[in-house]
């Protein structure tokens, strides 16, 4: 939220800034254009150098306050470096800010800047000036990220955005069509995707509703037979081959003996030679 509010404090003050800048014209505005340079918190000049009073500037003795406006909109130190016998000295100020500016241009292509390749851009004499310049970057809200002093790099997350170029609008066009057509390409699998998935549901389906058809009359077939009468009854010779199956009960002999009446002898049987006749004798 903090963030929020200090980005929207810059955006008042630059617009006053501007409309300020409208009423002025010559060395008056040439002085302002110079002062914004060392404004803290801009980054952004494509609004100032489409001002119609501003633009007169390129024509006129102040033209080089009017391409050191450009270069702050587009460049970076080294461009500075290269042009500058054309171009007024800059403040301490303007240095540092243009040197952030570079950074920012550097994050946009490399994710992981080595020190050794800021030292060189941003002509710095050693590491500890460079860490101090990076960490005011970092404190400025321009890039996020951190200092691997182990490797001697730092490792950005992201940064602000520039002013692009008139240069840079092609390629920003290509690489929007690019990533439009990939999407495209993406969508194009997603709906592939899809069909075929829908296509496997509806055959899964089918599957299961023949399934369930074909348990269902199963049902209705086992329910059928249990309910049919039997077919007659049973044949004699099963119970008794049930009864064969089973083991007999041992008998005991002298149970099966009637017993003796007491009181009485038992009758002796005797038979005569050559007479068929068989006399009894009883008491």
């Amino acid at each position: 939220m903090a963030n929020s509010g200090n980005t929207n404090n810059r955006i008042q003050q630059k617009k006053m800034e501007v409309e300020q800048l409208l009423s002025l014209s010559g060395s008056a505005l040439a002085q302002a254009v110079s002062a914004m340079l060392e404004t803290p918190g801009l980054y952004v000049f494509s609004d100032i150098l489409e001002l119609p009073n501003v633009r007169e500037l390129e024509a006129g003795p102040h033209a080089p306050v009017y391409q050191l406006l450009n270069l702050f909109a587009y460049g970076t130190y080294c461009d500075y470096k290269e042009r500058a016998a054309s171009l007024p000295e800059l403040t301490p100020a303007q240095k540092n800010k243009l040197r952030h500016l570079s950074i920012i241009s550097l994050a946009s292509n490399l994710k992981c800047l080595p020190y050794s390749l800021l030292l060189q851009q941003l002509e710095l004499k050693n590491v500890r000036e460079l860490e101090d310049l990076l960490i005011e970057a970092v404190y400025c809200d321009i890039i996020q990220g951190k200092l691997d002093q182990r490797n001697q790099q730092v490792e950005v997350d992201c940064s602000v955005g520039r002013d692009l170029g008139p240069n840079e609008l092609p390629n920003i066009a290509n690489t929007l069509q690019e990533w439009c057509s990939g999407c495209e390409a993406v969508l194009c699998g997603i709906e592939e995707q899809v069909s075929r998935a829908n296509q496997y549901r509806e055959s899964q389906l089918k599957v299961k509703v023949q399934v369930e058809t074909e348990v269902s009359n199963l049902q209705k077939t086992l329910k059928a037979s249990s309910a049919s009468p039997s077919s007659g009854p049973a044949p004699a010779g099963a119970a008794s081959n049930q009864d064969a199956d089973q083991p007999a009960e041992a008998r005991d002999p002298a149970s099966s003996q009637e017993p003796r009446q007491p009181g009485k002898k038992s009758s002796k049987v005797k038979g005569l030679r050559g007479s068929g006749k068989i006399w009894s004798k009883s008491n």
